[in-house]
């Protein structure tokens, strides 16, 4: 296998040890309370750099796990700042963590000049620009097309029978379940939409006490074959394209 790919997952494995397996929630809430009092930061940072060192198991790179160990300890640091625990940032907390990986993989394995031409390769390659224009088409501009053609719909459910749901439930569950089917549709695995649908199908068994469980149904199975057919015309359309 690739050396710098090798030291890349190496670099990758002593992260997610380090944050997801090797931090309890004990050593989390006294990071909160404690911040930069806390033992437990300086251990978790510490414990960051020797697992990266004896990952990659190269002791001239003795400086990585200095650079990892410095830096995980102030993006934890600027976390425990921050005034909720929300996943937004947790999220800037991984992305963060992860630019620092990539950084020391660059510098390390020099690839600093590649980056450049790298970028200027994607843009001019077939398959990509199919694959980036057609997955952004049905997560937003699908979503829009659903949103204003089911529009009337909802208003006349929510006017009925005031049922309320989680704030844009439908709109992540629609874009999740398009992903889904664009992907199942590019890898050939069509027996797989099949199964989602089933799956969607469940939520056909409303409470049939309620005056507008029928309308509801009927909205929800308008959407989703909406949905669905948006996608598989999008996902047949990029086919050819990758092919030609």
């Amino acid at each position: 296998m690739n050396q710098e790919l090798i030291f890349a997952l190496q670099l990758l494995l002593a992260h997610v040890i380090t944050d997801f397996v090797f931090q309890s929630e004990k050593w989390i809430s006294q990071k909160r309370e404690k911040k930069e009092r806390s033992l437990f930061l300086y251990i978790h940072a510490a414990l960051a750099g020797l697992l990266t060192y004896v990952i990659v198991q190269d002791w001239s790179l003795w400086y990585v796990p200095v650079v990892i160990a410095i830096t995980h300890f102030f993006i934890d640091l600027w976390k425990l700042y921050q005034n909720s625990d929300s996943l937004k940032y947790f999220l800037l907390d991984q992305f963060m963590h992860l630019l620092v990986l990539l950084l020391v993989w660059l510098f390390v394995t020099g690839n600093f000049a590649e980056i450049l031409p790298f970028l200027q390769s994607l843009l001019v390659d077939q398959v990509f620009l199919v694959y980036l224009i057609g997955y952004l088409a049905i997560i937003f501009p699908a979503g829009f097309v659903i949103g204003k053609a089911t529009r009337h719909w909802q208003k006349e459910i929510k006017k009925e029978d005031g049922l309320k749901s989680l704030a844009k439930a439908g709109r992540y569950i629609g874009i999740f379940e398009r992903i889904l089917v664009l992907t199942f549709i590019l890898t050939n695995n069509f027996s797989a939409i099949g199964f989602l649908i089933a799956a969607k199908s469940i939520l056909r068994f409303s409470d049939k006490s309620k005056s507008g469980a029928r309308k509801q149904t009927e909205y929800v199975l308008i959407g989703t074959l909406m949905s669905f057919a948006l996608t598989i015309i999008v996902g047949f359309l990029m086919r050819v394209m990758i092919v030609q």
